[in-house]
């Protein structure tokens, strides 16, 4: 009964950190695009602020429990790693979706949106696949090389390359695939069409499976391992809490 309540709660807190997540990036990209006057770059800048700073608080406030990975490709880089039991993670997944399909909700209702919209705002192309490939080649970079060289600093790090990644790649830097199927969810000026999703995903993958096989190389395994959220805390309970076996 104790592992599943562990699981229960590694679980819930990977849902609500995602939920948590898409509902500012979508929020504030809502936002933005109302107060900015039709200024894209105001829109763009309040954006990455908003989504900078929130990944930063949510990283600390759910690391403790489920090293807040709020990101598939994040959870199957740190099971490539031997950092998260396999049999975790399909469980986090699923909840990392539902979470970012919650989170489009969320925004949705604060602003007076429909629950779900389809998306009709497109985003295609090989500049735009080639983007999200580097923003996510850079985020697991930053994650992977921080976390075995300067843990405390990862939470801060990561969120960081997530604000750099909205101004310097053509995609604004999705680097999520929960956060790319759900933005298609919505209408607003954050989302993507349905049609696009795949390209986007698949991008991503490439780019988080390169970073993990390179920085792995760059810096060899420790005799312990840390995640981005594991961090956090700066403790090796917490490291232990994260890698603890499956239920």
């Amino acid at each position: 009964m104790k592992h599943v309540d562990h699981l229960l709660r590694r679980l819930v807190a990977e849902g609500l950190g995602t939920a948590l997540l898409l509902a500012i990036v979508v929020g504030s990209a809502v936002m933005g695009n109302r107060l900015a006057g039709g200024n894209a770059a105001i829109a763009l800048l309040v954006n990455s602020i908003a989504s900078g700073c929130g990944l930063v608080v949510l990283i600390l406030a759910f690391g403790a429990v489920s090293g807040a990975h709020l990101n598939p490709v994040v959870t199957l880089s740190e099971a490539w790693q031997r950092n998260l039991p396999g049999a975790l993670v399909l469980p986090y997944l699923a909840a990392q979706v539902a979470g970012a399909f919650a989170g489009v909700a969320l925004a949705h209702v604060m602003f007076g949106e429909p629950v779900f919209a389809a998306a009709t705002q497109a985003r295609t192309g090989a500049a735009l696949w080639w983007s999200e490939g580097v923003a996510t080649f850079g985020l697991l970079a930053t994650i992977i090389g921080c976390a075995r060289t300067r843990p405390n600093v990862t939470p801060y790090a990561a969120a960081l390359f997530i604000v750099a990644g909205y101004w310097f790649t053509a995609s604004s830097s999705f680097a999520n695939p929960a956060l790319t199927l759900a933005r298609s969810a919505t209408g607003t000026c954050a989302g993507i069409r349905l049609a696009d999703v795949p390209g986007y995903v698949l991008a991503q993958l490439a780019g988080a499976a390169a970073a993990t096989v390179v920085f792995g190389w760059l810096y060899p395994r420790a005799q312990q391992e840390t995640t981005a959220g594991a961090t956090v805390a700066g403790g090796p309970g917490l490291t232990r809490a994260v890698r603890q076996p499956a239920p």
